[in-house]
């Protein structure tokens, strides 16, 4: 094997699903179905490059393991199989089920090929399951929704049950527009527009792989909020992709945004940070929410990468993971509705502890955590009262590399800075530090740090922010030191598992 193959399995993660070999993009059909949920995906059958889009499919009991299922909707001469969302067909609206049992259904957006009937067009298909996800049969009446459009894409659909009826919702892009374009369906087939929404806020790039749900805000079912994710590429707020989200309301017609900062396209880069984003790092993209969750829980989960640079990372017959999964909630702060983020953790059933620190001042420098600590596969538990000036924080690395998550308590920022993690040079755009504003509570900062061989995930104060970025270390083994610089502060506690 050559060296390059060597670090190639070496990334392969522990925590986060990864095809066993070819391309992986955007999260697709996230749907809970009979104690199993589903995971499909963009994934190119036959290279480790973007191409032949196709469905891929894994499935889990508990989120964190995963099995690798057979393509579940490949690509043909006709169309390419682009993202999409799939429901349980609970009242067999769609007419697809047989003897009582509910249908899976896929909503997937058909890309037209070249020699086809509609070639250049994206519009809008189905795809239908009736022995709970293992086979699937396109629908004859293909395509459903047809704008004569070659960026209207990406379906989530929805069941609604609210004052304006009871029927199916499917959110859409034009992509190219900054829109999201709002259609409503009685049995999945034929479909009728209902609104639009903008362009608001981010709009860099293409806008892209839309979501739209509603949350309890601290729990309380009688006050309620709508959450309309939308991703685009590039123009995140770390550079390159990134999901942005709106808080607001829907009727069952149209979405109303109550966190709107920029109307229209015009560019305001100096706003950037007043926006809604998923992630302040570079590498959360195409986030969208499972179907049918159990317990009313919404599951979100996004693709690790980045476009700028998502066709160079350095693995060897396989690319790119998801992210982790994280339980979305929404809570008041000052007053208002904030989105948080929890991931749905891997050391509670897996995990040992190999290090616990108790309360003690930092001394300038960098102090290594003992041998024990190290690994590639880390959860790290961490909270300090930063001092009035300097950073405090966690380095990751072994031999001369490293990533760093940093709090400085002057300027009120956390930083994710990988710029030293290892091999950074097979992309010009790779090498950066992430920056997001997070304020302290009671004096005190929390951090809960995944580390899985090839990314590092950052939840700051119990997810209030949150950063990924993707790491390529040189060296398999991962050391934990305890960062201060000046008046860097106190450490209050740290646990690291593995």
């Amino acid at each position: 094997m050559n060296p390059t193959a060597e670090l190639g399995c070496r990334y392969r993660p522990v925590w986060h699903y990864a095809a066993e070999r070819n391309w992986l993009n955007d999260p697709n059909g996230l749907v809970y179905s009979n104690g199993v949920y589903h995971l499909f995906y963009q994934h190119n059958p036959y290279g480790d490059v973007w191409g032949n889009m196709s469905w891929g499919h894994a499935t889990s009991a508990d989120l964190l393991t995963w099995d690798e299922q057979p393509v579940a909707i490949p690509c043909d001469e006709q169309e390419a199989i682009f993202s999409g969302s799939a429901v349980v067909d609970i009242h067999n609206t769609s007419g697809f089920g047989v003897g009582g049992v509910p249908p899976l259904v896929a909503i997937y957006t058909s890309a037209y090929a070249p020699g086809s009937p509609l070639a250049g067009r994206q519009a809008q298909s189905l795809a239908y399951s009736t022995d709970d996800g293992a086979t699937w049969a396109k629908y004859a009446g293909n395509p459903v929704l047809d704008r004569a459009s070659a960026d209207f894409r990406d379906p989530k659909v929805f069941w609604y049950d609210g004052e304006s009826g009871s029927y199916w919702v499917m959110v859409a892009v034009e992509a190219l527009d900054h829109e999201v374009v709002l259609y409503k369906s009685a049995d999945l087939k034929a479909w009728e527009y209902l609104s639009t929404f903008g362009p608001a806020n981010a709009t860099g790039g293409v806008w892209e792989c839309p979501d739209l749900f509603e949350l309890p805000v601290d729990g309380d079912p009688s006050n309620t909020r709508w959450i309309l994710v939308v991703n685009l590429s590039p123009g995140g707020i770390a550079g390159g992709s990134g999901g942005q989200y709106f808080i607001g309301t829907f009727d069952g017609v149209a979405f109303r945004s109550d966190t709107t900062v920029t109307e229209g396209l015009q560019s305001d880069d100096s706003r950037m940070a007043d926006y809604g984003w998923l992630d302040w790092g570079r590498d959360y993209y195409a986030a969208v929410s499972f179907s049918n969750a159990p317990d009313g829980r919404r599951l979100m989960i996004g693709w690790m990468n980045n476009w700028q640079y998502a066709a160079s990372t350095p693995s060897e017959g396989w690319r790119s993971a998801m992210s982790l999964v994280r339980e979305v909630r929404l809570v008041s702060r000052g007053g208002r509705p904030v989105l948080v983020q929890e991931a749905v953790d891997p050391v509670e059933s897996h995990g040992r502890e190999l290090c616990a620190l108790g309360r003690r001042t930092l001394a300038d420098g960098v102090t290594w955590l003992p041998a024990e600590s190290s690994g590639d596969v880390l959860r790290i538990d961490a909270e300090f009262e930063p001092g009035a000036g300097g950073r405090i924080g966690l380095v990751l690395g072994s031999g001369g590399e490293h990533a760093v998550v940093a709090y400085d308590s002057v300027i009120g920022e956390l930083t994710l800075d990988r710029t030293a993690s290892g091999n950074v040079d097979f992309h010009e755009t790779f090498a950066s530090v992430e920056r997001v504003a997070v304020r302290l509570e009671d004096g005190r900062l929390k951090v809960r740090v995944f580390v899985d061989r090839c990314s590092v995930e950052v939840f700051a104060q119990g997810g209030m922010a949150t950063i990924t970025d993707l790491v390529f270390p040189r060296d398999p083994s991962t050391a934990v030191g305890l960062l201060a610089e000046g008046d860097g502060g106190i450490l209050v506690s740290l646990t690291v598992t593995g």
